[in-house]
């Protein structure tokens, strides 16, 4: 017998809990996609999405995952043969540079590890160093979904503002939009890219590329792009099929445009400081079960957290220990340890993380630590009794 029965409730970084309005939404029978209400319904989605970025610029949407907008946003605005700048610091900075590999294009990494964010003044030497300017864009993760860190984008325009150096900046913010504070226009960012599973409640399945005016002009100077990745008749269509490069993903529009309508009325400034104090309540858990025990935060300085993704060390083999009593016994389903694996035995990973993006709560977060702390106990890995407790009182707390 378990008490997995029931609803249960999954707390991985993505694909994140869809809610009942997005479901019920994309339940209906396929459209005529020629209707003028679907297209209305598109055109006033638009604004929305821009929105949510805090843009005033352009976006093109694509019928992919957050890999196919990685690729969309390199084949728009860097030839085969150009160099790309990637600062990485856990396992999508890499992500992101193999699919510009993939493009014939060259790939300078500026390595940080997975504990720390992207560092400016290392950036900064390397944009010095290139003095014949040949770095095209500096390809910069807000925040990695692997470490959980969140990096300062902001800092990172900067840099460019400092040097003079003319590569545009793109930030891949998969995993941060619509849960970390994320300003495209304001933090200088040329190019966003990101998806529509995560902050957005929405199955995957939709890729967003959101460009300025200025990558703009870099893409219209390339020598060619493919007319599917190609971003201009997807931001400025003729047609209503342009938007998608053929047929509309019509049912995950649906779901998309319910999860504006709940965002919309909610607002950036209001979700932004919920995904906030969630993030605290689960942190001051772990760091109070941590105090008699094994449990650690991945990223030490809370300046450098992610608010929509937590990544914890728990002791070789105990991460997947605790997983699999918190999916079979209680029916909550905690994330993998990303890009940590021991090659010698990839069974014994020590890490795990919580998802806690888009549509999540105070009671789904007590809710989640509460079986979290129930499995430490029924497991006898060592911790301090009260980790819940102190989540409650971070909650409470203004």
């Amino acid at each position: 017998m378990t008490l997995a029965s029931g609803r249960s409730h999954i707390a991985i970084p993505g694909p994140s809990v869809i809610p009942d309005a997005v479901l019920q939404a994309m339940h209906r029978p396929a459209p005529d996609i020629y209707d003028a209400d679907l297209l209305a319904m598109v055109q006033g989605m638009i604004p929305d999405l821009k929105q949510v970025a805090q843009t005033d610029q352009h976006v093109a949407i694509y019928i992919s995952n957050g890999h196919g907008a990685w690729e969309a946003s390199l084949a728009n605005t860097v030839a085969p043969g150009e160099t790309v700048l990637v600062p990485t610091c856990g396992r999508f900075g890499h992500g992101w540079a193999e699919v510009a590999r993939g493009l014939g294009i060259k790939v300078d990494i500026l390595e940080h590890g997975r504990q720390t964010p992207i560092d400016p003044d290392r950036v900064r030497a390397a944009l010095l160093a290139d003095s014949a300017q040949a770095i095209k864009a500096i390809l910069a993760v807000h925040v990695d979904t692997s470490s959980s860190v969140r990096s300062d984008i902001m800092a990172l325009r900067r840099v460019l503002e400092e040097t003079g150096h003319p590569a545009l900046l793109m930030a891949d913010c998969v995993a941060s939009l619509g849960c970390d504070a994320f300003r495209m226009d304001a933090w200088g960012a040329d190019v966003t890219v990101s998806a529509c599973q995560k902050g957005l409640m929405t199955p995957p399945g939709l890729g967003l590329v959101f460009f300025n005016e200025r990558a703009a002009e870099v893409q219209r100077a390339m020598p060619a792009v493919s007319n599917y990745w190609n971003w201009q008749p997807r931001a400025h269509p003729e047609l209503f099929y342009q938007y998608f490069g053929g047929t509309a993903p019509t049912h995950h529009l649906y779901g998309l445009r319910a999860a504006l309508d709940m965002m919309k009325a909610e607002g950036m400034e209001a979700i932004w400081s919920r995904h906030a104090r969630l993030a605290r309540a689960i942190w001051a858990a772990v760091e109070h079960w941590g105090q008699d025990g094994p449990m650690r935060l991945n990223i030490a300085d809370p300046a450098h957290r992610s608010h929509a993704v937590t990544a914890l060390s728990l002791g070789k083999g105990q991460g997947d220990r605790l997983r699999a009593w918190c999916r079979d016994e209680a029916g909550v389903t905690l994330g993998i340890g990303l890009g940590v694996e021991d090659p010698e035995d990839p069974t014994a990973s020590g890490y795990f993380r919580i998802g806690h993006m888009g549509h999540v709560n105070a009671h789904m977060i007590l809710g989640l630590l509460g079986v979290i702390e129930a499995g430490l106990g029924a497991l006898d890995i060592p911790h301090r009794a009260g980790g819940v407790a102190a989540a409650a009182s971070s909650l409470s707390a203004r």
